[in-house]
């Protein structure tokens, strides 16, 4: 019979969600890290820009998480140095499954939603795929069924093949970020209650960070919270 102690992993909780438009990407991750009814902090971010193209927001374990984004951005680094440009977000998609499928046998407990101006989705041993929206962490499967029954993105079987962006435009998938976090907030205890948005852009595209915090302890952006 298997022992506590022989479990090496901790899911720490927290919901990450990502959608795509036609010339945006939103991504959106709460800031609460939990080991079971404890609350270890309030203001943590789960999302790490890897590159100009190029941010991943991670659920599961934070000792592996860490030890993913270092990875990541230190192969980054390492391709920068070598073709003297960024990596761009497909490629960063193909170098993540491939680091994720080459620790399958001890996986990385990471659960991870890669984007900017595209969303990848993941499994937590490589398996991926491009969509128009996606939701990661303990909340997921309380979120995907909003955005399921409210974006309807095509299926990748239908011929000819459709564009997995989403129809909304930024502010409508801001205030649908929103509603879902509300929504997952009253029903999921890892996940935090309030959220705030920093803007950032590039020549391409807008792309947001949405941070779920509470409003007493947001060092982000406390003029632009919205209580929930």
């Amino acid at each position: 019979m298997s022992r506590r102690g022989d479990w090496v992993y901790e899911n720490n909780g927290g919901t990450c969600v990502a959608i795509a438009g036609a010339d945006y990407c939103v991504v959106a991750a709460d800031t609460r890290l939990s080991v079971g009814y404890s609350i270890l902090t309030r203001d943590h971010s789960k999302i790490c820009d890897l590159a100009d193209k190029c941010v991943l927001a991670s659920s599961g374990f934070q000792g592996d998480i860490k030890a993913l984004h270092k990875n990541l951005a230190a192969r980054e680094l390492l391709y920068q140095h070598q073709h003297n440009k960024r990596m761009s977000c497909p490629a960063m998609a193909q170098l993540l499954s491939n680091t994720l499928y080459y620790k399958r046998f001890f996986p990385y407990y990471a659960f991870n939603v890669l984007g900017k101006g595209c969303v990848f989705t993941y499994d937590a041993v490589g398996s991926y795929e491009r969509t128009g929206y996606s939701a990661q962490g303990t909340g997921s499967t309380l979120i995907m069924p909003v955005l399921d029954n409210q974006l309807k993105s095509p299926s990748p079987l239908l011929l000819p093949a459709r564009d997995a962006v989403t129809p909304l435009s930024e502010s409508e998938a801001i205030d649908l970020v929103k509603d879902v976090f509300a929504s997952a907030t009253e029903r999921d205890i890892y996940t935090v209650s309030c959220i705030c948005s920093l803007p950032k852009y590039c020549a391409c595209f807008s792309f947001i960070y949405i941070y779920p915090v509470d409003p007493q302890t947001c060092k982000i952006c406390r003029e632009t919270s919205w209580k929930l």
